[in-house]
């Protein structure tokens, strides 16, 4: 079982202790308001009430003990921030912090942090993506630009198959898979598309919108 030590009981830190908690994580939670530790009790291993920017509290947590540290304090910026570097500086072996803004995500990445979460900008991302055509359902967003991306089937491929359309080839997208009736599978290079047929597909934005609106 891992076990992850989260520092901020806030909206953000409580919701991620709700959904690792379902997941089997072993939790530790801690933040200064034992308002918000006795809300998110029900859901984590462990709690405590104390100041993150403390390294003597800290280090009572034994945070090298935890598998990941979570740094979600959105409130007070030089308080994420001052986390997240004793963290580092108390041998914690993987250091995920919370940015607001690219500003605050470069701080934090020079200050310690193995890698930065940014949920406006992401959740941004994800619903102007998913809502810029009736084609794309939900996409997964990677490194570099490129994503999985469930998108609908278009009409100018019924009847065709991959190897017929050579999408690989003529727009540097991989289809990985194939959901047809409730039931995801890889698809062979030789069966036809049908009407209804749900695809998942690696590639960037340009080349994604190219392979779905070729004619």
């Amino acid at each position: 079982m891992k076990s992850v030590l989260i520092l901020g009981a806030g909206n953000f830190g409580s919701m991620l202790a709700r959904q690792m908690n379902a997941q089997g994580y072993e939790i530790m939670i801690v933040d200064v308001r034992e308002n918000l530790i006795n809300a998110v009790m029900p859901f984590v291993t462990d709690a405590q009430i104390g100041d993150c920017t403390n390294p003597n509290f800290l280090q009572t947590l034994g945070v090298d003990n935890y598998d990941l540290c979570v740094v979600t304090i959105s409130e007070n910026f030089q308080t994420s921030l001052e986390t997240t570097s004793l963290l580092k500086d108390l041998g914690a072996r993987q250091v995920i912090s919370r940015a607001k803004n690219e500003i605050q995500e470069k701080f934090l990445l020079r200050n310690g942090a193995d890698e930065v979460v940014y949920p406006e900008k992401q959740v941004a991302l994800r619903l102007a993506t998913k809502y810029a055509s009736e084609k794309i359902l939900d996409f997964l967003q990677f490194d570099g630009g490129y994503a999985i991306y469930e998108m609908v089937v278009p009409p100018q491929w019924f009847g065709k198959t991959l190897s017929q359309l050579d999408i690989r080839k003529r727009f540097g997208v991989n289809i990985i898979s194939l959901r047809r009736e409730g039931q995801i599978r890889v698809p062979h290079p030789e069966e036809p598309f049908l009407d209804g047929d749900i695809v998942f597909a690696v590639g960037d934005m340009k080349q994604i919108q190219k392979c779905f609106y070729i004619r």
